[in-house]
């Protein structure tokens, strides 16, 4: 018995549109065809194109104005990643690949991060100020906001806005393992990971990121 979800035509449709923008080299602003001619190119109905254009206009992939017909938008990173954040199948991620993808998030990140703070010391500061706020919290909860609050910078800090939309992972890690923060550890690991990058020191601060996020995978193994 086939088992398979059902594709839905929005979504084939959405897919070459999006497949139509790459191979034509579209940019941010250019006019794409009129609504009836893409029907026509895609062997669809209107009411099926305006079902795809419009799921596509919600992360800004395309703009639809009055007068002016679709033409290519400029993707919002902020609803991308409200998106990524709240959809259920990210409930349902099993928590050591949780703790796997932000190794591999804030790791990765790091060489950026080294190479913006030297430019702009402003990043070592306002990420120094947040651990400093966690620091002084006086509840947990209070502290896995900040906790969240600076690992959000720091992948802020890398300037690879594309990231930020796979950092709301940090929304449901957190919703996970967030009882479990220890708010003076957290803070002593963090100052290390951004002395070493503000020193240029990238193999401590990736010693120190990996052993801060391992942490969580001791409870997995610890029995409740």
């Amino acid at each position: 018995m086939n088992t398979a979800p059902r594709i839905k035509l929005r979504d084939v449709v959405a897919g070459r549109l999006k497949s139509y923008i790459v191979d034509g080299d579209l940019r941010p602003g250019d006019r794409l065809p009129t609504e009836a001619d893409l029907a026509k190119r895609f062997g669809v109905s209107r009411l099926s194109l305006r079902e795809a254009t419009k799921s596509l206009e919600f992360l800004g992939i395309l703009e639809a104005r009055p007068g002016r017909g679709l033409s290519v938008g400029q993707v919002d990173m902020d609803r991308v990643t409200e998106y990524l954040g709240f959809h259920p199948a990210l409930h349902d991620v099993a928590p050591e690949v949780l703790i796997d993808t932000r190794v591999i998030l804030e790791a990765g990140v790091l060489p950026h991060v080294a190479r913006r703070m030297e430019r702009n010391p402003l990043l070592y500061e306002s990420l120094a100020e947040t651990n400093s706020r966690l620091g002084r919290v006086e509840d947990i909860a209070e502290g896995v906001v900040l906790d969240r609050a600076f690992h959000h910078q720091l992948i802020a800090a890398s300037g690879l806005s594309p990231l930020m939309a796979f950092g709301d992972l940090l929304a449901v890690f957190f919703r996970r393992f967030g009882k479990h923060l220890d708010v003076a550890a957290a803070v002593r690991g963090h100052q290390v990971v951004l002395d070493a990058l503000k020193s240029g020191d990238l193999a401590e601060a990736d010693r120190e990121i990996r052993v801060h996020i391992e942490f969580y995978r001791t409870l997995l193994e610890t029995p409740s």
